[in-house]
């Protein structure tokens, strides 16, 4: 049986019982929903091996190709099952610390990640370096044998929920620019640590500011050298970019028939403009599916912008229609709460600047895959 074939089937037997309710619960927007179950469901695909299947397999991993992950992440989507709490460990931080970490960090910090024990939040943006990531000013010196942090962080997902934030960090006084910085392992339940989360549009608060008014981490919660920290921050952003983004890509599916399935009920679908928009928007999906099995790799380099850039710009553009085709309903929120598609308007606005703006994403490809003149 393949591992698609095992997935298929030991996702439609566990989500029953008491996980039946957790279908289709939490993602973008929606962080906030059912998180205790989520997080029981968490544990639950941990104990029976379904977490960091590309991990080796002494860290609780599968060693799975990529194929294989592109094909749980597909499974997994069209179970409906629910959005991982764990995904920042599972997809960011755990491939770093297996990159750049010591046999002792691995042992540390990867098991927990794997059973759904621990969870994580990136720190990088602050509110003078967002899409300018080398102008951070957080900074951290060495003291009795532990790292003392200082510093503001913004945007940070999940904080209010994470156990640990890796933090990137200013380590060599006066530095500037790349140089100079260091990424440390931040423990977020400490007196030293304040979460203040950010209301949205939406109404929901899953990006938080982050405070740290002398936290202190061991010496030895660092990953690669002091002042390295630029060249593990990148090596981060890259597995971001990884096989789950086909799995994310079966919800843009499920979507995207549902802003159909609305056109057809308020026969938005009549109107020519608006038919050729859907036409388009099924076509781009396409592309977007072609274009990240192409450029799927253990390894992924700078040309992983070219799908970050190419799924923001569409997704935001699906919101956009999914309130052109339900028409004046779509401005108005029944008895204060926003439907599925006014939730995907409002919060698909914010697709084009997290995680790297559209502007930086297109100077990362001008300058890094063509070859371009920097500005």
């Amino acid at each position: 049986m393949s591992l698609r074939e095992q997935a298929r089937a030991w996702l439609a037997e566990n989500l029953t019982g008491e996980f039946a309710g957790a279908r289709g619960l939490g993602g973008p927007g929606r962080e906030h929903e059912g998180h205790e179950l989520r997080l029981a469901w968490e544990r639950h695909l941990g104990k029976a091996g379904w977490t960091c299947l590309a991990w080796p397999e002494r860290y609780g991993g599968r060693a799975a190709s990529l194929e294989d992950q592109v094909a749980f992440h597909e499974e997994y989507a069209r179970a409906d099952a629910p959005a991982r709490v764990g995904h920042i460990g599972e997809g960011l931080v755990g491939p770093t610390i297996l990159e750049f970490g010591t046999e002792e960090q691995r042992a540390r910090f990867l098991p927990p990640i794997q059973r759904g024990e621990e969870l994580w939040c990136q720190g990088y943006s602050e509110p003078d370096a967002g899409s300018d990531l080398a102008a951070v000013r957080t900074r951290a010196h060495l003291e009795g044998g532990r790292w003392v942090v200082t510093g503001q962080k913004v945007w940070t997902s999940l904080a209010h929920l994470a156990d640990w934030c890796f933090v990137l960090c200013r380590t060599e006084p006066g530095s500037q620019r790349h140089r100079g910085l260091s990424y440390l392992l931040v423990p977020m339940r400490q007196p030293g640590v304040e979460v203040r989360p950010i209301v949205q549009m939406t109404g929901t608060s899953e990006f938080n500011e982050v405070f740290f008014d002398g936290a202190v981490t061991a010496a030895g919660d660092i990953l690669g050298e002091p002042g390295d920290g630029w060249r593990v921050a990148m090596a981060t952003l890259g597995h971001e970019r990884g096989a789950s983004t086909l799995g994310q890509q079966i919800g843009f599916r499920r979507e995207l028939d549902r802003v159909i399935e609305t056109a057809r009920r308020t026969g938005a679908v009549s109107d020519p403009v608006l038919r050729d928009r859907l036409v388009r928007a099924w076509l781009e999906l396409e592309i977007m599916r072609l274009n990240a099995l192409r450029a799927l790799r253990p390894d992924p380099g700078p040309e992983a912008s070219i799908g970050k850039l190419y799924w923001s710009e569409w997704h935001r553009r699906l919101g956009e229609l999914a309130q052109a085709v339900q028409g004046r309903a779509g401005l108005v929120a029944r008895d204060g709460e926003l439907d599925d598609l006014q939730r995907l308007y409002l919060f698909s606005r914010a697709d084009t600047i997290y995680a790297g703006s559209s502007e930086i994403q297109r100077n990362i490809i001008a300058e890094r895959t063509l070859g371009l003149p920097r500005q």
